[in-house]
């Protein structure tokens, strides 16, 4: 397999759980700054021109959920998703949704506010309001999401790989991870694996 990522996007959940399955793969880093992922070269490869894209022996997946599933499921030894129980293998999906469709959709306001209007005079007001709406997901999974001591319990998932992710992204959204004891303590445990230790050296 090849993982196509980014520094600093959401590529890093899926390089984790890569690392966590001890799965044979390569990396490949995509320049977003000098604007790689707009190349003819990676548009073959994913059209829509983001990361993370993971190239299988039977195509090519994107989107960070999906890949995640993929992966724990292609390496079921590493139980990295419930498999065996349906509610909570229903939770795990929940949760990644939540995550790809809300809280990473609030963050990319802030710097990609031309995905969703024209008229740049806006773009201030949207980056204003990242703060609040990610603080309010934030509460929301530290309230009622988050079971701990891992994100669906006692069983370490993608899951957890894929909160520690976004969790890098609130210092530049200006949400303090320390409003959210819960949240910064998990985020300290993720830091200490050695899986996770490893993908940082890429991702630093």
């Amino acid at each position: 397999m090849k993982l196509y990522y980014a520094k600093d996007s959401c590529a890093l959940a899926p390089h984790i759980a890569l690392e966590e399955a001890n799965a044979h793969y390569s990396a490949i880093a995509v320049d977003l700054a000098a604007g790689q992922q707009r190349s003819s070269d990676y548009l073959k490869i994913n059209s829509k021109g983001r990361v993370p894209s993971l190239i299988t022996d039977q195509g090519v997946l994107t989107e960070t959920p999906a890949i995640l599933n993929y992966i724990a499921r292609l390496h079921p030894a590493a139980t990295l998703i419930p498999i065996g129980d349906p509610y909570s293998l229903a939770l795990a999906d929940s949760f990644n949704s939540y995550l790809c469709s809300t809280v990473h959709v609030a963050h990319a306001h802030g710097a990609r506010g031309e995905r969703w209007v024209n008229d740049e005079s806006t773009f201030a007001a949207m980056k204003a309001k990242v703060p609040e709406t990610m603080t309010a997901s934030f509460e929301l999974i530290q309230s009622e999401l988050f079971r701990g001591p891992w994100v669906l319990g006692s069983q370490y998932s993608v899951c957890d790989a894929y909160l520690f992710t976004i969790c890098r992204w609130l210092a530049w959204d200006n949400v303090n991870l320390s409003d959210f004891p819960r949240i910064a303590t998990h985020f300290e445990t993720m830091s200490a694996r050695p899986a996770v230790q490893r993908v940082m050296l890429l991702h630093a």
